[in-house]
């Protein structure tokens, strides 16, 4: 083998494997289960050079294939963990990588992953003081060192800093969490804290080169143009369109508060830092190698955008590309393709784009997915709803098909009114205008905070759907700040603009086409055609998807 990597599933080491079999190295993945290969397979990745072995590097090493590079990414990286499990990985499991290594006859080099508050540490390791995981890992970057030198085992210790990137749930992730869902009122440590980031596409670069590089030298991977946390987290704050924490409290204050007050985790303090770190060799390294960083800003609104996808590691981005775009001036989420959708879906209340998941495999050619301004992930806007759709479809330059779900009908069917050249076809799905009043949602002042508190399961059950991700999607949203309020001002709107939407219907010059459930049908007659789905209710998107994008289809 060209290169073995430990800890080959984890969150740096799949990336490694991929960077190294893109460059064509034969790559063997020690691991104890392999879940490497579907997500290699899911990324696009060749593995026609990948070896996948079982190690479990808590226990001395046998019988792997040689070869000539040795990465160890493996870490047991949590807070709270027991001094027996962080130890068995951090310490012991390190050192049985490197003495393992130290039988290749053909070594080129190892390059441990130690950490950038960690490494080179001159005092013991205190796990009372700093709890199990950094202490653990304190530990463990002295024993690799110690005992490579011992074994003259040529030995390169890379320490990056926060490794931001598709899949990163722990550390400043749960700060972005409670900054999204407004748990977050006021930022933990001084105005001068530096949490320094370090993208994870440019750590799997930065390692593949190493081995090739002078050994001796160790390396501190950050960007040290990441702004203090300060303005890292209100940066973030823009991009997602929510309020960022005006106020700091000091480490030592929130080290005294009861954890339930506080929500921190007293191993994460010690992070919380002015410190700066030595990482001219680094810089020099990656100049030489070739290597530039992104813009620290660019990568945390990418990266946010990737949290927000994904809801913080509880579900899977379902429609690419994805992201926070300026849309009538407020932070709009829009997924799919903005300049050449073939089918633009409009959701209704009180859910998000997500509602389209279902549907979109069965239709033919790419499609446009926002959620709504002040609704799902969207920030809410002063203009019309009207403005935001057409400044929403502006660069759009196909005309692509309309569709819309319920209380979205009515902004629907003004733009094609008004645009009648801009749209092929007008797809109308449950349009709550021209159908009775739904029983599933009060509009009294209680509605608010009974949206509120509706768990996944609950609004399944008021919607009379069966408990999948678009629901748990919608929950999640409804218990965001301001959403559930808007969700109820958007439902009074619409019900008492229902008369102008159904007049309109008389002067829409481009094709529609109506789909209803046959539990919710319409009360209205209309002069359009009307198809019926048979058993679907007010969701037929969710409960019948197919049939859903056939009749979108045409």
């Amino acid at each position: 083998m060209d290169a073995i990597v430990f800890g080959a599933t984890g969150f740096i080491g799949r990336s490694l494997v991929a960077e190294l079999l893109a460059r064509g190295q034969r790559v063997a993945a020690a691991v104890r289960n392999d879940t490497l290969t579907p997500w290699l397979t899911s990324e696009g990745v060749d593995t026609g050079g990948l070896t996948v072995v079982t190690a479990d590097i808590t226990r001395p090493l046998s019988g792997l294939p040689e070869a000539r590079d040795v990465y160890n990414t493996a870490a047991r990286f949590a807070f709270g963990l027991g001094v027996p499990e962080a130890r068995a990985t951090n310490v012991t499991g390190a050192l049985h990588v490197l003495e393992w290594a130290a039988t290749l006859p053909r070594l080129r080099r190892l390059v441990h992953i130690s950490g950038y508050r960690v490494s080179g540490a001159g005092s013991e390791p205190d796990y009372a003081a700093l709890g199990a995981y950094e202490a653990s890992k304190i530990e463990g970057d002295q024993a690799v060192r110690a005992r490579a030198r011992e074994l003259e085992v040529p030995l390169t210790v890379a320490n990056p800093s926060t490794v931001i990137g598709p899949g990163q749930y722990i550390g400043l992730a749960a700060m972005v969490d409670d900054l999204w869902n407004g748990r977050l009122p006021a930022l933990p440590g001084g105005p001068d804290v530096f949490l320094p980031i370090v993208t994870l596409d440019y750590v799997a670069r930065f390692l593949a080169e190493i081995p090739a590089s002078p050994e001796g030298e160790h390396y501190w991977v950050l960007d040290d143009t990441t702004p203090l946390l300060p303005e890292l987290i209100g940066t973030i704050a823009a991009h997602l369109g929510v309020r960022a924490p005006r106020r700091t409290v000091p480490v030592g204050l929130v080290r005294r508060l009861p954890r339930r007050i506080t929500g921190a985790d007293p191993e994460t303090l010690s992070f919380l830092s002015a410190d700066r770190y030595p990482t001219e060799a680094a810089r020099a390294f990656a100049a030489t190698a070739g290597l530039e960083m992104p813009p620290a800003v660019d990568a945390l609104r990418a990266w946010a955008d990737d949290l927000v996808a994904s809801r913080f590691g509880a579900a899977s981005a379902w429609l690419r590309p994805y992201g926070f775009r300026a849309v009538a001036g407020s932070r709009t989420w829009v997924a799919g393709e903005r300049h050449h959708p073939a089918h633009v879906l409009l959701h209704g209340l009180p859910m998000n784009a997500d509602l389209w998941a279902p549907v979109t495999p069965h239709l033919p050619g790419p499609v446009l997915a926002p959620d709504l301004p002040g609704l799902g992930r969207s920030a809410a806007t002063d203009r019309p709803v009207d403005a935001w759709l057409a400044d929403l479809l502006g660069p759009v330059r196909t005309r692509p098909v309309l569709v819309a779900h319920s209380l979205a009908c009515g902004p629907a069917l003004r733009f094609a009114v008004e645009h009648p050249e801009r749209v092929s076809r007008l797809v109308l799905v449950s349009p709550a205008f021209l159908q009775a009043p739904g029983p599933w949602l009060n509009r009294s002042r209680l509605a608010v905070p009974m949206l509120r508190r509706m768990s996944a399961a609950r609004l399944a059950g008021t919607l009379h759907l069966p408990e999948g991700p678009e629901v748990a999607s919608a929950a999640a949203d409804l218990r965001r700040p301001g959403v559930a309020g808007r969700v109820i001002t958007a439902l009074r709107a619409a019900f008492a603009d229902r008369g102008r939407s159904r007049a309109l219907l008389d002067r829409v010059q481009v094709p529609v086409e109506i789909i209803t459930g046959s539990a919710d049908p319409l009360v209205v007659d209309v002069g359009h055609p009307v198809a019926e789905i048979a058993g679907a209710g007010h969701h037929p998107q969710l409960t019948h998807p197919a049939e859903v994008a056939h009749l979108i289809s045409g």
